[in-house]
């Protein structure tokens, strides 16, 4: 059964990609970048967190401790505050250059370099009621809430396991003090970290593939609309008319001046002719001056047979080089056979000729 006008059966076209793209549509997973970004944090705070966290106790122990009383209410404060935060931005500098530059990577890998002001364009239809209820209520809203559902009881899941293993050790830091306290307490955190970090990433590939679905589905296109970009795309038909008949004239002038230099057609018979010259004094090779089908072939033809330019025909020769060679290219190397028989065939036709290039 034929397909109804306005289903949307039809996969986008390039340029139905591209305007979508040049609004904004396109496949981003919010998900995806958190996670990424919490995995590549938890890495960078294990590679950097050693030293920020030892540069900023030794910040803290060199400007915020004083010995005197009177020295602390004698200090400036303000030269005090852009002291610390300097030393802070320092310390802190790596860890936080890693993190920016952890979420660019994250939003360039899926959607690439793109700039659009159109999605902060205000839209009045999403204000009517209405359709805020039909956006709740629909399919996508629905599966898109199970699957943050699905999300959180994983997390949930993940998070009860580690600490349930490590459950020992954190009743062991309540017999503990000061640093190892610390330290115990933040290798569990670290732990439950990467690990819900993992989850989330697993997790969120999964939404990212289903966010690059449902644009594809929201991009679909109408027969009618693909039709309509196609035409759009060819030009407007009295152009593309107009044009046609440019390029017709130009090959009939061609046609014209050099069928009458050929020294054969070559035919297929009807649809296709080849006019073939070969000169040895000026060419290493026989060459296609002119060639045609349908109405140029039957063009060729009717010239040919107007100034004695003998017709011969040879189907898959013709065929071949139709496909093969250009207007003004020599005649490929394995074509030199046939068409040697074929001159050679039409020289003894003419004698006068023959004798011509025998001189």
């Amino acid at each position: 059964m034929a397909d109804h006008a306005g289903e949307r059966t039809e996969a986008p076209t390039p340029r139905r990609r591209q305007e979508a793209r040049e609004k904004g549509q396109v496949a981003r997973s919010g998900d995806l970048s958190s996670a990424v970004l919490l995995l590549g944090g938890m890495i960078a705070l294990r590679m950097f967190g050693m030293n920020t966290m030892a540069a900023l106790m030794q910040a803290m122990r060199e400007n915020l401790s004083v010995s005197d009383p009177a020295v602390g209410r004698n200090l400036d404060v303000s030269q005090l505050v852009i002291t610390t935060g300097m030393i802070v931005l320092t310390a802190a500098g790596p860890f936080l250059l890693a993190v920016v530059l952890i979420a660019l990577v994250s939003n360039l890998v899926q959607v690439g370099a793109i700039f659009s002001t159109q999605p902060l364009a205000p839209q009045l239809e999403r204000l009517n009621p209405l359709n805020g209820v039909g956006r709740l209520f629909n399919t996508r809203t629905i599966v898109q809430l199970a699957m943050n559902l699905l999300k959180l009881m994983i997390v949930c899941l993940v998070a009860y396991v580690t600490i349930h293993r490590r459950l020992g050790d954190l009743m062991l830091a309540m017999a503990l003090e000061g640093w190892s306290q610390v330290g115990l307490l933040s290798s569990v955190l670290y732990e439950l970290g990467l690990k819900l970090a993992l989850v989330l990433l697993v997790l969120a590939l999964f939404d990212f593939a289903w966010q690059k679905l449902k644009l594809e589905r929201d991009l679909r296109m109408t027969r009618q609309e693909v039709k309509e970009e196609m035409r759009r795309m060819d030009g407007d038909p009295i152009i593309k008319q107009r044009r046609r008949k440019m390029q017709l004239a130009a090959a009939m002038q061609r046609i014209r001046k050099m069928v009458p230099t050929a020294d054969v057609v070559v035919t297929n018979p009807t649809e296709l002719a080849i006019a073939i010259k070969y000169d040895s004094e000026k060419m290493t090779a026989p060459r296609v001056v002119a060639k045609g089908a349908d109405y140029l072939a039957k063009k060729i033809r009717e010239l040919a047979a107007l100034h004695g330019i003998p017709i011969v025909e040879r189907k898959p020769l013709a065929q071949a080089l139709y496909k093969n060679v250009e207007v003004g290219q020599e005649v490929p190397e394995q074509f030199y056979k046939a068409i040697a028989e074929i001159l050679a065939y039409v020289y003894q036709l003419s004698g006068k000729k023959m004798k011509e290039r025998a001189a």
